[in-house]
């Protein structure tokens, strides 16, 4: 997996020179990018470790051990925000999609690196379909973390709740787009028109306002 790391560097080295440059709302935002592409390197460790112990083969690992270890990943960096600097509501939620974003895009890029550009089209669209994945993702996790939080009798069981659900969309999601065919577009296309509902319900939102 070396090729992984020379990624993340080359990846990562430009965004720590920003974050050294930049003013502090604008540096947080791309630390959050860091650690989101960070978790996403950690990810791969973890998931191909477990893999190898448990005797499951890659497409297996994706459905049933990758989809687990990062969404848990993913949210350790915000857990730790939260937990240390007790930072308000709507920074949170931020730090959450960039977390995502970061991940995503990591993601993406190791993905473009291992299968190559032989299939532009169906790239494309997987690639749209897998930040936009983890996009829900981090949206039901801030949704949930922004109600939950200040209840700490909730926070525990909630978070776990949280988890638990975003673990099985994200396993889900991995079954239909390691198919052909129409189970690929269809699994593409449903975290993708989510992305848009819920943009849809942003902009009648600020129209009634």
């Amino acid at each position: 997996m070396n090729y992984i790391e020379n990624i993340y560097i080359c990846l990562a080295a430009p965004l720590l020179i920003a974050v050294l440059s930049l003013r502090r709302d604008s540096r947080r935002s791309l630390v959050f990018v860091l650690a989101g592409m960070t978790s996403c390197l950690c990810s791969a460790y973890i998931s191909s470790y477990l893999a190898g112990v448990t005797g499951t083969d890659a497409a297996n690992a994706s459905h049933e051990i990758s989809p687990a270890v990062e969404e848990i990943m993913k949210a350790l960096p915000v857990m730790f925000y939260l937990l240390v600097f007790e930072p308000e509501k709507k920074k949170t939620i931020s730090g959450v999609m960039m977390v995502s974003v970061g991940f995503a895009t990591f993601e993406n890029v190791c993905f473009l690196t291992s299968y190559g550009t032989s299939d532009l089209l169906r790239l494309f669209i997987r690639g749209f379909g897998t930040g936009a994945m983890h996009v829900v993702c981090g949206m039901a996790v801030a949704a949930g973390m922004f109600f939950l939080w200040e209840r700490v009798w909730l926070r525990t069981v909630g978070v776990f709740a949280l988890l638990c659900f975003v673990i099985n969309f994200h396993a889900v999601f991995n079954i239909f787009v390691n198919q052909s065919g129409a189970v690929f577009w269809i699994g593409s296309a449903i975290p993708l028109t989510m992305v848009l509902a819920y943009l849809v319900f942003l902009r009648g939102r600020v129209d009634l306002a």
